[in-house]
């Protein structure tokens, strides 16, 4: 008996220890419980009472970029370049690139010829006509020294198309073309030449510009029976396309002021244009010229060209604003 109950009580005390040990792991890992011991649970803040309390403070931010790292332009772009721009009526400015490795390969292809050539511009006249290398108007030669890169050059050609081509002139007084420039026109320094009396413009359209510089639009100013006034004059069949006003004489002293628009061009001989969708005929060599009335107002004139074959097709849309006071 006495064995047993020993056993009994060894038993007790084992089974005692196990629980306390088990009750202070369980207190390690739920600190919830260790808060509870110390403090009441209602007082520990919720999650969105935590969240508001912190946004009641804001800090300031630094919101500039650094300054970027101001990067030179390469001086070499490792390319075959000739490149052509208009300075005024008589000047152009040309500057080109070439690789190494086009310039040695002509050393090579020309051996000793390379070091006796010259370095030349030839400036071509292409104006109204498709470049081909040998259809020039008329070609010009300018001699330049090996390092440039950049050159100006007086056409004395106002109102022209002009090509480079960047070569060498040979010792037998063959020209090799290196580089071949893009094609520019220079503009005029005088009034226009064109003094074609050629009217162009049909009535319908003659009508429709007059019109504008009354006002006949949806949101024109004018009164409703003035406006009717103007079209049964523009549309009557006593109009032509030149309009006629009766002068007021004054002691015989009077002034009269008009204006005319004239937009002239140069395309394919066999390309299609269009002026305002209305198709024109071009003259045998591919340019073309219209005579418009001008009033007052915005003119806005789209012309279109497309190529014979129909794959290419150019717009340009001269706008014209004419105010008279």
């Amino acid at each position: 008996m006495k064995i047993l109950k020993r056993s009994k009580e060894a038993l007790i005390k084992t089974i005692s220890k196990a629980k306390s040990k088990l009750k202070s792991k369980l207190k390690k890992k739920s600190p919830q419980a260790k808060i509870s011991n110390k403090q009441p649970v209602k007082d520990i803040p919720s999650f969105y009472e935590t969240a508001i309390a912190n946004t009641k403070f804001s800090y300031a931010q630094n919101t500039y970029a650094p300054a970027a790292k101001v990067q030179e332009l390469p001086s070499f772009y490792d390319q075959d370049k000739l490149v052509l721009q208009v300075r005024d009526p008589r000047w152009l400015h040309s500057y080109w690139e070439l690789r190494d490795k086009t310039i040695q390969g002509l050393k090579s292809k020309l051996g000793d010829d390379f070091s006796r050539a010259k370095k030349v511009l030839r400036v071509y006249d292409v104006t109204n006509i498709n470049f081909n290398g040998s259809n020039a108007n008329r070609f010009f030669d300018i001699q330049i020294n090996d390092f440039a890169s950049s050159w100006y050059i007086d056409t004395d050609g106002p109102g022209r198309a002009w090509c480079v081509d960047l070569g060498l002139m040979l010792p037998d007084g063959r020209f090799i073309t290196i580089l071949r420039s893009n094609v520019v026109q220079t503009p005029l320094d005088s009034p226009s030449w064109v003094t074609d009396e050629e009217w162009i413009i049909p009535d319908e359209m003659f009508a429709r510009l007059y019109g504008m510089g009354f006002g006949l639009g949806k949101s024109s100013p004018v009164g409703g029976a003035w406006q009717e006034r103007i079209k049964q004059g523009l549309f009557s069949s006593g109009l032509s396309s030149s309009p006629v006003r009766k002068e007021v004489k004054e002691r015989n002293f009077w002034l009269k002021v008009d204006c005319e628009l004239i937009v002239y061009g140069a395309t394919e001989p066999d390309a299609k244009v269009t002026v305002q969708g209305a198709p024109i005929k071009l003259r045998p060599d591919g340019t073309f010229t219209l005579r418009y009335y001008l009033p007052d107002g915005k003119q806005v004139i789209p012309v279109k060209a497309t190529s014979a074959d129909k794959l290419e097709e150019r717009t340009i849309t001269p706008i014209v604003t004419r105010e008279t006071k």
